[in-house]
């Protein structure tokens, strides 16, 4: 059970009501996250930044996919898979590429399973990669500056999924069409 509130406009703290208000009207609905966000005006403030940030970065559509997906099927966040397997539809990222995410199989390039793969090690080595791993990574023509992005993104994802997994936060109906569970053990 959660004992956190999901804010509507009425409910909000003050510091928060601008930015909640923002997200409705870009999104045409208020996320549970963002609703969940919105105790706490400066980690709100700090996702929506980061996010702005890391769609912004050196990565394009397929990549930001990716990075963003590996994470939060590690992560086992029920609520992020279905959010952006959502996203990536309105993207129009392959379907290919959110199902092998989703299902941990093969992507459909290899540049996209390395990417995956640095991913996934930079996460699970708390930001460790071997040689072996960069020199994968960089013999497919990624780079420094990809590697950092890759922080960025996971910098954003674990303010989200954390905050999900806390307040156990309830899917979206947006997004309830692609529903996805992994059971966690804590």
């Amino acid at each position: 059970m959660s004992k956190f509130k999901i804010h509507n406009l009425e409910t909000v703290p003050t510091e928060s009501k601008e930015m909640l208000e923002a997200s409705a009207k870009v999104n045409g609905f208020i996320p549970n996250l963002h609703a969940v966000l919105a105790e706490s005006p400066q980690i709100f403030e700090a996702y929506q930044t980061l996010h702005k940030l890391f769609s912004q970065s050196s990565f394009n559509k397929d990549e930001l996919t990716v990075v963003w997906q590996t994470i939060n099927v590690e992560h086992k966040c029920n609520y992020c898979v279905p959010a952006h397997t959502a996203i990536a539809h309105m993207m129009n990222v392959d379907s290919a590429i959110t199902e092998a995410l989703r299902n941990s199989t093969t992507l459909p390039t290899e540049k996209l399973q390395v990417l995956h793969e640095t991913t996934l090690a930079l996460v699970r080595n708390r930001g460790y990669i071997s040689n072996e791993e960069a020199e994968k990574f960089y013999a497919v023509g990624y780079e420094n500056r990809q590697l950092l992005d890759i922080v960025l993104g996971l910098s954003q994802k674990v303010i989200s999924n954390y905050t999900n997994h806390l307040a156990k936060t309830p899917v979206d109906k947006a997004f309830e069409n692609f529903v996805w569970k992994k059971e966690v053990t804590a």
